[in-house]
């Protein structure tokens, strides 16, 4: 009879330790639930953010099959952009782009009409002269003219329409006039020359 006290605590020490074992292991799977959703959930956001900076939105006008915003790959050129679009219609002069230009994030690409001068390119039979390249070809832009038509300002030869390109190509398109003082070789007297002739 002594002995049956001693035997009734060692059935309780068993038992509770049998239910703190089980309370521990499923602690343990409650606890480790979150943890593991946690885990997989941040690795969802980086590609989102890379995907957006390996990438250009273009908007593409003119005489194209499709216009409209378009997003391309960096380093994508004029000929992508126009091929996203649907490519050139019949009616499309493709003479009058560049089409091995890079691509900047937020440009325009007109493809031009035939018949029609290209953005800021002057009218034929217009001359060298700057005011009549202007009143009939409107303003040269940027962000998306040529060598040539750049060449094509008073006072900008070859050798600084080359370095308006190769600036725009380092810091994408232009969104102001002014960014033409950052070049090399353009004053702020020459800059108040062209204000009027080109635009961003």
């Amino acid at each position: 009879m002594p002995e049956l006290p001693f035997e009734l605590s060692r059935r309780r020490i068993l038992l509770a330790a049998g239910c703190l074992a089980l309370l521990l292991f499923l602690g343990s799977k409650l606890l480790a639930r979150p943890q593991a959703s946690s885990s997989l959930a941040p690795p969802a956001a980086p590609p989102t953010e890379t995907a957006a900076a390996t990438a250009v939105v273009v908007d593409v006008v003119g005489a194209v099959r499709r216009p409209g915003l378009y997003r391309l790959d960096q380093g994508a050129r004029i000929a992508d952009a126009v091929s996203r679009a649907g490519g050139a219609t019949q009616k499309a002069d493709l003479a009058l782009i560049n089409l091995a230009a890079p691509l900047a994030d937020g440009e325009q690409v007109v493809v031009p009409r035939r018949g029609t001068a290209a953005p800021g390119a002057p009218a034929a039979g217009g001359g060298s002269s700057a005011a009549g390249g202007t009143s009939t070809g409107g303003p040269v832009h940027l962000s998306t003219a040529t060598l040539e038509q750049l060449d094509s300002l008073p006072g900008i030869g070859p050798v600084t329409a080359q370095k308006i390109l190769d600036y725009r190509q380092k810091h994408g398109a232009f969104t102001s006039v002014d960014e033409l003082d950052a070049v090399p070789g353009i004053g702020p007297a020459r800059l108040d020359q062209l204000k009027d002739l080109v635009a961003p």
